[in-house]
């Protein structure tokens, strides 16, 4: 059986292989889909669910609409319905309550998203090694628009805005490593990202001035910290901090230096031998090759959600 397919980053859409079911989802479907696909981790009690998407009906009628609703969403994603094959189907339906069967074939830009995040807690954009930052431009490129968008349900708001707020922490932590690996173009890539969601986070301006400048754009550099004033005092009504200025004058007189790497040393032990230039440059052009490959599969994404608006 062909693996079930649902995106939740921009519109909802669901597809099986390459059947596209999202027009054959009643609104009500759709609803009832996502809020058990978000919310994963815990069976939810049927009482609470039908009073939620059917509040306006009776707890008869209301817990009636809920178990019509279950059988409509294995006709339409073409998955076994849960009272009849309890251990294969996309829902795992009991007599007072319904959860996600993990064991379903179900790929959700969601679950990813989320694992390849989880991949980094705690760890420095800084600090990352090659694997996770192409764990991270995976992360970063299913993130297709903030969570069903025009939806402003009280249970889908809070996950729009968590969501959102892991989406800023992944693109400060890539644009972090591209810095710290001197490669500034895919740097600013994902700090303009940042920029599209909140336009006037002010690290990421300062980023961006670092970046620009690096690549070797001054003029760039100093625009950038015009566009931060204007965007800090349009929707904050507040001016720069100390350590923006700061950095401004120091490009503007052409004089900032990028930090060097900081190598921690427990107390006791020697400091390790610098790495040699050789395996230095070999180790960026690792580094290199594994932005590329994130790039690559960021287009591949990106060409397949624009063949299938195309076939819409």
């Amino acid at each position: 059986m062909e693996t079930l397919s649902v995106s939740l980053f921009g519109r909802f859409r669901a597809w099986r292989g390459d059947q596209d079911l999202t027009d054959h989802c009643p609104r009500k479907l759709q609803e009832l889909l996502c809020l058990l696909l978000l919310y994963r981790d815990r069976p939810h009690p049927r009482e609470s669910l039908a009073g939620l998407l059917w509040g306006g009906s009776s707890t008869a009628q209301s817990k009636k609409n809920l178990r019509q609703a279950l059988w409509q969403l294995q006709a339409v994603t073409g998955l076994p319905a849960p009272e009849s094959w309890p251990d294969q189907g996309l829902l795992l339906a009991g007599p007072d309550d319904v959860s996600v069967n993990p064991a379903a074939g179900l790929w959700l830009d969601v679950a990813d998203f989320e694992q390849a995040f989880a991949r980094t807690r705690g760890v420095s954009g800084a600090e990352m090694d090659a694997e996770q930052a192409q764990a991270l431009g995976y992360a970063a490129s299913l993130y297709q628009g903030d969570l069903l968008e025009g939806w402003f349900y009280d249970w889908c708001l809070y996950r729009r805005e968590q969501l959102q707020n892991s989406y800023l922490v992944i693109l400060d932590k890539l644009a972090d490593y591209c810095e710290a690996c001197g490669e500034p173009d895919a740097g600013l890539v994902y700090s303009n990202l940042s920029l599209r969601c909140d336009g006037a986070r002010e690290r990421t301006h300062r980023r961006l001035m670092r970046l620009y400048y690096l690549a070797g754009d001054r003029t760039a550099a100093l625009r950038q910290y015009d566009r931060c004033v204007e965007a800090l005092r349009r929707e904050l009504a507040v001016t720069p901090a100390a350590r923006t200025v700061a950095l401004y004058e120091q490009i503007r007189d052409d004089r900032y230096t990028s930090p060097q790497r900081q190598v921690v040393v427990a107390p006791g032990q020697a400091a390790p031998p610098a790495t040699p230039l050789p395996q230095a440059l070999e180790d960026l052009r690792q580094m290199q090759r594994s932005l590329t490959e994130t790039q690559n599969r960021l287009q591949q994404v990106i060409r397949a959600v624009e063949h299938s608006l195309k076939e819409r």
